[in-house]
């Protein structure tokens, strides 16, 4: 029975994973047991996406192996580069990603191979060109050349080396390393979840990617944060940012950036984010984007709380914004970057689905629907309608 408590699937239990743990009520979020304060603050993009991925934290030597794979894996053929320079210039981002990532599966040698170990060998060149693709298209659509990857620089930070074309600062850095982490892994959301029903059916890595990031593309999923950059860009000065949150209540609308389906406190990750972004841009020209963004996040949980005696607060989009538009990245671009981020967690959920612990055993989704249609209609042929 379909009720207003699990309409959309909410609160069923879909299946079974090993990879994270959400708690909702406490502000809890896990990868793999390890506490995601610890990842942030003691790990490297490329250590989580390694413990995404096979399951257990890598020694020295199996982190310098995995790294070196992502660095090996990170150009793009020029047959592909030429196809992204004949497209029009207005095509979204997300559209690039979705079908360069689909047209990556006719580059793999392993394509046709379905075991364990090809798998992996896929997710790692999946999130290892996911970065190329979004950073070749900025370029391109800028009439820029596309900048070769860096191979001295980690993962994020050869990214905005490959938008920007110089190196960034140490800052910029490992804020894009850690919003990366953070942005990696996050249970049965819509996209993952998307993921596992298209690895489910059998289709290999690259069309269930390609199915996550059709889903993440969604302004309800994975457009919030250039959303908040919107409002922010729309609303120009710190000291309207109250009377626009407001208008926004008045006219029945959310605040970007706001609130979780999951979380009933504050989402740890936008905690983590929150502080480094206060670091990262504090002596920026644009710190003012900053500042709106704290003023935004007061004025909204202020405002539910009188009118509605509700709590509401920030999520992991909030911060982000206003520190990617500081380093350059264009808000269209947005979702892309959270798309090359999540890749690590996509990948690992595509491989539970396609390799999963026993005694669980692969299996079709399919769930029931309810028909709320008319019925015992008749058919009435054409020249009398």
């Amino acid at each position: 029975m379909v009720t207003t408590e699990n309409i959309g699937l909410r609160g069923i239990v879909a299946a079974t994973t090993h990879i994270s743990m959400v708690d909702g009520e406490e502000g809890k979020l896990a990868y793999r047991g390890y506490d995601i304060e610890d990842l942030a603050t003691n790990s490297t993009f490329e250590e989580v996406a390694y413990l995404l991925i096979h399951g257990s934290l890598p020694t020295a030597d199996q982190l310098s192996a995995f790294s070196q794979d992502l660095v090996a894996h990170r150009r793009l053929p020029s047959a592909f580069i030429a196809s992204l320079d004949m497209l029009p210039l207005n095509t979204p981002p997300m559209a690039i990603l979705q079908s360069g990532v689909s047209l990556l599966a006719g580059y793999d040698p392993d394509i046709y191979d379905e075991s364990m170990e090809a798998n992996q060998r896929k997710a790692i060149r999946a999130i290892a060109l996911m970065p190329t693709i979004i950073a070749a298209w900025k370029r391109l659509k800028n009439n820029q050349g596309p900048v070769e990857p860096d191979d001295s620089l980690p993962l994020a930070a050869n990214f905005l080396y490959m938008i920007r074309g110089r190196r960034p600062a140490e800052e910029a850095a490992r804020f894009m390393d850690v919003s990366m982490i953070l942005h990696a892994e996050h249970t049965f959301n819509a996209s993952t979840f998307t993921s596992r029903v298209v690895a489910s059916t059998g289709a290999d890595m690259y069309a269930s990617l390609a199915a996550g990031i059709g889903a993440l593309s969604g302004p309800l999923h994975g457009g919030a944060n250039a959303q908040v950059m919107r409002n922010l860009l729309d609303t120009k000065d710190p000291e309207l940012v109250e009377s626009w949150v407001e208008d926004q209540f008045k006219r029945g609308k959310k605040v970007s950036g706001m609130g979780h389906a999951v979380y009933k406190t504050i989402d740890p990750r936008a905690r983590i984010l929150q502080s480094m972004a206060r670091s990262v841009v504090k002596d920026h020209p644009e710190y003012r984007w900053y500042e709106m963004t704290e003023r935004m996040a007061l004025a909204t949980q202020d405002l539910l709380m009188r009118r509605k005696g509700k709590h509401i607060y920030p999520n992991v989009d909030l911060y982000s914004a206003s520190v990617y538009h500081a380093m350059g990245i264009h808000h269209e671009f947005f979702p892309a970057v959270f798309a090359m981020s999540r890749s690590a967690g996509w990948c690992a959920h595509i491989l539970e689905e396609k390799f999963p612990s026993p005694p669980v055993r692969p299996a079709l989704y399919r769930p029931e629907s309810t028909y709320v249609g008319p019925s015992n209609r008749r058919y009435v042929p054409i020249g009398e309608r």
